[in-house]
């Protein structure tokens, strides 16, 4: 079997952003998943049948530590001389991508699912900008998620636009339409689930699934629900999901009515989301950057509406007045003139349950994806 080592900055990156893939392709590959977490990694690689590498890479910016990753991974490949290297994430991109080309890897590919570089400025952005380009020259070939994330990066000039590809309608991998399907949540289910969180059958729903983080815009959604909870105490925003205070925090007042608001239920992280989804009516999502929101595709495929940014990945799901809505972002204000209106104007959605199901089904299906990248593979391949 040919080799193909998968690369991720951390662990969840492999569980939930490609999950299940190394799985499907152990069939036709002998595949080692390498990220950081030793524990995780291991979880995760024997719930798939395949191999791992831990590597100790982080998410922030720390040269020494990259450095000692890079020479490990180069190591490392020279040993094991795969055939393909594929990373996603940005560090897991230009530590793998560099030390697959050191090491002489044939076929390097990166997929980009989102650009932390987009939301930052000064020195960290000049920096943040020499990676993407250093990671996309030392790959042979590089797969935006979305038409936009392909358009920005030809238009910042990181590479020729002859070394991108976007499989399918976007997308990392996809979706199971057969997991998020409401059929899945019985009507008990969500009675209980709602008895637990104390909403009544007469309140209207917002949710919100990821990071609780400023690049989501949960600063605008607390700052924007909160204006409609003033006027109106018949509304719940779930919020689904951690914070992360060290990388990306919230404001304090945004962390302070939060606490306070009797009408925002904070859940915390949940490995099954569907239930949340189930009981709401509208999903919110304002956020500043995306790749390609799974999260988006997942509340659709429940048959739920969402309001979302409009910025690439997400504008290329939400169809305005067909599955969701799109605003602005960084704007609480248009943010909750949108949320109320949905509440109150069902006519604002030409779309019922079913057929906003019925378009994810369509053009995202998961194992579409997959058999895509598989073709994708076994092109490269042939072309080394």
């Amino acid at each position: 079997m040919k080799k193909l080592i998968r690369i991720t900055t951390v662990p969840l990156s492999l569980e939930k952003l490609l999950e299940n893939q190394p799985r499907f392709f152990s069939s036709y590959f002998d595949i080692t998943l390498v990220s950081s977490d030793e524990n995780s990694l291991s979880k995760i690689a024997s719930e798939q049948g395949v191999k791992c590498f831990p590597l100790e890479m982080t998410r922030k910016i720390t040269p020494l530590q990259d450095l000692r990753c890079l020479v490990q991974l180069v190591r490392f490949l020279r040993k094991e001389q795969p055939n393909f290297v594929h990373s996603h994430t940005p560090k897991a991109g230009i530590i793998g991508m560099l030390a697959a080309y050191i090491a002489r890897v044939p076929v390097r590919m990166h997929t980009v699912a989102g650009m932390p570089l987009m939301e930052a400025t000064g020195f960290k952005r000049r920096i943040l900008n020499l990676a993407e380009r250093i990671t996309y020259s030392c790959a042979t070939k590089v797969y935006p998620n979305s038409k936009g994330l392909q358009d920005f990066i030809i238009q910042s000039a990181f590479c020729k636009a002859t070394k991108l590809k976007v499989l399918g309608s976007g997308s990392s991998n996809g979706i199971d339409t057969t997991y998020f399907d409401p059929d899945q949540v019985s009507e008990n289910q969500k009675e209980a689930l709602k008895k637990e969180l104390h909403i009544k059958s007469t309140d209207y729903v917002y949710c919100f699934v990821g990071r609780l983080v400023k690049d989501k815009g949960i600063d605008e959604l607390i700052e924007a629900f909160a204006a409609i909870s003033d006027k109106n105490r018949a509304v719940k925003l779930i919020l689904v999901g951690h914070t992360e205070a060290d990388l990306d925090p919230l404001l304090p007042e945004t962390l302070h009515s939060i606490e306070l608001n009797e009408n925002i239920i904070e859940v915390g992280f949940q490995n099954d989301i569907r239930p949340y989804l189930s009981i709401a009516n509208v999903f919110t999502f304002p956020s500043y950057r995306e790749g390609f929101p799974n999260v988006v595709l997942q509340a659709n495929a429940m048959g739920i509406p969402c309001i979302v940014s409009d910025i690439n990945g997400c504008n290329e799901i939400i169809s305005s007045g067909d599955n969701g809505l799109i605003i602005p972002s960084k704007n609480s204000s248009i943010l909750q003139e949108k949320m109320e209106l949905i509440s109150t104007d069902p006519n604002q959605i030409k779309l019922n349950k079913t057929e906003i199901r019925a378009l994810i089904k369509t053009k995202f299906e998961r194992k579409v994806f997959w058999y895509l990248l598989l073709e994708e593979y076994k092109g490269l391949e042939r072309d080394v």
